[in-house]
């Protein structure tokens, strides 16, 4: 008798992704499938997107092509929060169910395709069914936020902050290192907020207790022996207590911070935490303690009410700030933000359009100096992908997906998974050219 089989679609961020992670692990638990194709497979679960206006259109045209191809169709994730926008497009879906909704997807499933086995006679490895490569994981510490940003329906799509408790992120992380994962991707919605619902309660992890706090989670990955990177991280002030962690070489000298915006005025309209921390002084004393520290960040251009004073206010902010990457994105209304409330006027798509040019201009000259300084120095190097002798990689200062790679040449076979030394030869705006020593 052969095992049902479930295709598979996750869409969006890395936390959406993680979701899947655990869907998927639970689906091989029961003896379920995984199909590469939606033809063929005795089903398909569509783990969706809602953020953006453009992320809801992908993820119903997933929806749409998962029933034109297959036909037996249940759909998860942020979009899942709004059971009527689905069905007026697509009302012969089986089932929908909200975001972090396992139990629910796991019903939908067993109803339309019923499990052949029994899940306890069967193996897993201990790690999970992973998504992403062997050597690098996302470990998501929390779910949902507490931040009321204007553009943002997060909170009202996936709810409230809700950490895990520090034993329970710190196990999941042992089992990663244990399986041979090199690299650890910290993700939530809000990671240096980690913790706060739970009055930073203390949990029992092997022979000690750990404070379900920033600084303390950070501090045991530190411990652990690979590369852990720190994404999400909006800049309170207990944010520097891990820099040096950093220095220490304990976690990656890499923060993911989305400052959106440097103009005050912009930033209030935004609602943004932190926004009235003074992130120029931060990121200076940042730099002070770890002078290696590699800053990545998202804003967002053409927010309602943005002046052009505003936005030259942006791009002093980045000259002065000489972050090493940054993601630009053109303001969307999103239905259900508050930001469409606030009575302020919508800027017209030409502006955005040229402000998202000059923004990316500006931004990429200080990209490229900051590579240059890279030039001639020996990196340590995790390949991605590996062809004989030739392979492609990341520094400490990368993150996967979405920050520069480095191309490497070498005498010998690389491996995928493994971290070399590389010394760099040349660098343009995104990437690093280097041959492995």
């Amino acid at each position: 008798m052969s095992a049902p089989r479930v295709s598979f679609v996750s869409l969006g961020c890395p936390k959406a992704l993680v979701d899947s992670e655990r869907i998927v692990t639970r689906l091989r638990a029961e003896g379920y499938e995984i199909a590469r194709k939606h033809d063929g497979a005795d089903l398909v679960v569509v783990n969706t997107c809602g953020f953006l206006d453009s992320a809801r259109d992908e993820s119903l045209d997933a929806i749409g092509n998962a029933l034109s191809e297959n036909g037996r169709v249940i759909v998860t994730g942020c979009l899942g929060a709004e059971p009527e926008v689905i069905r007026q497009r697509h009302p012969n879906v089986l089932a929908i169910t909200g975001p972090q909704a396992y139990e629910s997807v796991m019903a939908a499933v067993h109803e339309a395709v019923p499990p052949k086995h029994d899940p306890l006679i069967d193996l897993l490895p201990p790690q999970g069914v992973k998504l992403t490569p062997r050597h690098y994981a996302y470990l998501k510490i929390s779910e949902g936020c507490n931040n009321r940003c204007t553009f943002c329906i997060i909170p009202s799509l996936r709810g409230d902050l809700v950490s895990r408790p520090a034993a329970d992120v710190l196990r999941e992380a042992e089992r990663l290192a244990k399986a041979g994962v090199k690299e650890i991707m910290v993700i939530s919605q809000d990671t240096s907020a980690y913790g706060i619902d739970l009055k930073y309660a203390e949990s029992q992890y092997g022979d000690r207790t750990v404070r379900a706090k920033f600084y303390d989670l950070a501090k045991e990955l530190g411990d652990l022996g690979i590369w852990v990177r720190l994404h999400y991280v909006y800049p309170y002030p207990h944010v520097t207590e891990v820099i040096p962690l950093m220095a220490e070489g304990k976690i990656l000298p890499y923060l993911d911070i989305p400052f959106q915006h440097a103009s005050p005025a912009v930033l209030k309209n935004m609602r943004r935490p932190a926004h009235g921390e003074k992130t120029l002084e931060r990121i200076r004393s940042w730099r002070e303690a770890c002078p290696d520290l590699a800053i990545r960040s998202t804003f967002i251009v053409g927010f309602p009410g943005e002046t052009e004073k505003d936005f030259e206010l942006l791009l002093d902010w980045l000259s002065e700030a000489k972050i090493e990457r940054a993601g630009c994105f053109k303001y969307e209304p999103v239905k259900g933000a508050r930001s469409n409330d606030l009575g302020l006027p919508e800027l017209p798509q030409e502006v955005k359009e040229s402000r998202w040019h000059r923004f990316m201009q500006r931004q990429q000259k200080v990209s490229a100096a900051q590579q240059q300084k890279k030039v001639g120095k020996r990196l340590p190097v995790i390949i991605d992908e590996a062809n004989g002798t030739a392979g492609k990689g990341r520094t400490k200062y990368d993150a996967p997906e979405i920050d520069g790679a480095v191309h490497i040449t070498s005498r010998r076979p690389l491996r995928a998974g493994e971290i070399v030394t590389v010394k760099i030869d040349r660098a343009d705006a995104y990437d690093l050219y280097g041959q492995a020593v």
